[in-house]
């Protein structure tokens, strides 16, 4: 048995395990590209990462990251994903639950105490909520920074710009102003694929 379908036979007896003592806790669970995902219910999370963390047979002790993914189409826009590791399995997990701008998703930092710099980095990005978060507050931004920049609606020049003014002796926050505007580029090459001619072409011929 080659490596690659042992370790699809060990993820495929984890899924099953964790499908058994979830039940209806879990929304889906699937190995895609050698990767276990688990989706849950916003209101589940804590639960189902203390029964990962616990679990004798399991055992994902060591916590990696909280992210987010944002879906500006979908009803609940925003994804957060958790990522976790399990030295006895040698094995990763996923685990994934939808929220949207108001929800807010019960924090993780209970449960793994390094989650609370993530959830806050989610905060600040994506603007997703977190209940009973200790400190919720931005931690890359700047103060006062407007809006979330990661979402996908966000605008490319944000909406306001900073400078340093020697009058006031301070930082000051002004709307943005373009010095030019956005322009279209076209990359595809001038020899292939143009219905027109570029200047100095016609004496190739």
């Amino acid at each position: 048995m080659t490596d690659l379908a042992e370790m699809a036979e060990s993820l495929g007896d984890i899924r099953d395990h964790i499908s058994s003592a979830l039940g209806d806790r879990l929304v889906s669970a699937q190995i895609a590209y050698s990767e276990l995902t688990i989706t849950v219910e916003a209101q589940e999370i804590t639960h189902v990462l203390r029964y990962l963390r616990d679990d004798p047979s399991l055992q994902f002790i060591c916590f990696i990251d909280i992210c987010g993914v944002d879906y500006p189409a979908r009803k609940r826009r925003f994804d957060v994903v958790y990522h976790l590791l399990s030295p006895k399995q040698n094995a990763r997990i996923r685990v994934k639950t939808e929220t949207d701008e108001k929800q807010m998703v019960p924090s993780a930092v209970e449960v793994f105490p390094a989650a609370e710099w993530f959830e806050r980095e989610a905060y600040d990005l994506y603007g997703i909520l977190f209940s009973g978060h200790p400190d919720l507050r931005r931690i890359l931004t700047d103060y006062g920074f407007q809006g979330h920049p990661l979402r996908k609606d966000f605008p490319l020049t944000g909406f306001v710009e900073v400078r340093y003014d020697n009058e006031q002796a301070r930082v000051v926050y002004e709307p943005v102003k373009l010095a030019q505007e956005f322009r279209d580029f076209d990359f595809e090459s001038p020899w292939e694929g143009t219905e027109y001619v570029l200047p100095g072409d016609e004496k190739a011929n």
